[in-house]
């Protein structure tokens, strides 16, 4: 059993460093991650100079074309910005602190209460203070852009009514501010106190895609930016803009239900060598505890986990569509 444990935490150890490296490279995140720069960064957009005034279509195709060239200049997200995408009022010290008392946490519990030595357990702690948070903050990421895309459709709509009641689009965003569901309601909060400091609506608009990296937010930033420089009827584009937003909702939840066969059947694929070797292990354990106790044993053992791994990543790619 002592091998066994140790064994099983050296697994955990590689999988957690495999699931916050090569996880993303295997599965599309990165490449998801990458299309989404693309399709803008949220940048100052320059203001236009005096002078003689072009065609409306000419205006909005330069805006278009500066936006375009801000998006080639991605950079890396910086921790602090991460830290408010996932909606964490944390500083950057005190995520790092609880980083580390979580690795040396895991480091001490491999190392003296499981007797698992030395080398396993300095990978457990490195699992456990640097995958493990990533992984939490990651997730609590795109739980918060979820809740945003439930909510931004109804709240464009709401614009949408406001302007055409008569409300200036300022006083339509405060009330979007104070009387839509979280987190809208801080991010158009946002807005506002941005804009109130003195950055023109347009720019505190576009800053809305750097602290909800999705498309969504950035095509509502782009359409009142462009209001804002060449004018135009607002309603009409934002109406516009909440039927594309309904219809790529709706898109997503399509995808979702037609991938639910093939993630189910992924799911079963992926379980049944761990629930087959455990009822062999409870009615036969001397059958099975070679696995574990010959050298040739771990080394199937290693030889079948990796494999399984590429097989369940293959599996996840094959139905992670994007659109």
């Amino acid at each position: 059993m002592e091998n066994y444990s140790l064994f099983f935490m050296v697994a955990v150890a590689i999988g957690g460093v495999a699931w916050v490296f090569v996880y993303p490279f295997l599965s599309g995140e990165r490449k998801a991650e990458r299309r989404k720069a693309s399709v803008a960064r949220a940048e100052p957009i320059a203001r236009p100079t005096r002078g003689p005034q072009k065609p409306r279509r000419e205006q909005i195709e330069g805006t278009l074309k500066e936006l375009e060239e801000r998006q080639k200049k991605a950079k890396r997200v910086p921790l602090a910005v991460r830290l408010t995408q996932a909606g964490l009022a944390w500083s950057k010290r005190r995520f790092i602190v609880t980083a580390a008392i979580l690795g040396v946490a895991a480091f001490a519990a491999a190392f003296i209460l499981l007797s698992g030595g030395l080398l396993p357990a300095l990978g457990f702690g490195f699992a456990a203070g640097f995958g493990l948070p990533l992984w939490v903050l990651k997730f609590l990421k795109k739980r918060r852009e979820s809740r945003f895309l439930e909510a931004l459709p109804d709240a464009v709509d709401v614009i949408v009514r406001g302007i055409k009641s008569g409300l200036p689009l300022l006083d339509s965003l405060r009330l979007i501010a104070t009387e839509a569901p979280e987190p809208v309601r801080s991010e158009f909060r946002a807005i506002i106190e941005t804009q109130t400091i003195g950055i023109p609506l347009g720019e505190a608009c576009v800053k809305l895609y750097e602290r909800i990296p999705l498309a969504e937010a950035n095509f509502f930033g782009i359409v009142i930016s462009i209001q804002q420089r060449a004018g135009g009827n607002l309603s009409e584009a934002l109406g516009n803009l909440s039927r594309v937003l309904r219809d790529r909702k709706k898109m997503k939840a399509k995808i979702k239900a037609m991938s639910m066969e093939a993630k189910a059947s992924a799911s079963i694929i992926g379980a049944l060598p761990i629930v087959v070797m455990s009822l062999v292990y409870f009615t036969s354990p001397q059958y099975i505890e070679l696995l574990w106790t010959e050298q040739l044993g771990r080394m199937m053992l290693v030889a079948s986990a990796t494999w399984m791994t590429i097989g369940i990543l293959v599996m996840r790619k094959m139905i992670n569509f994007d659109f």
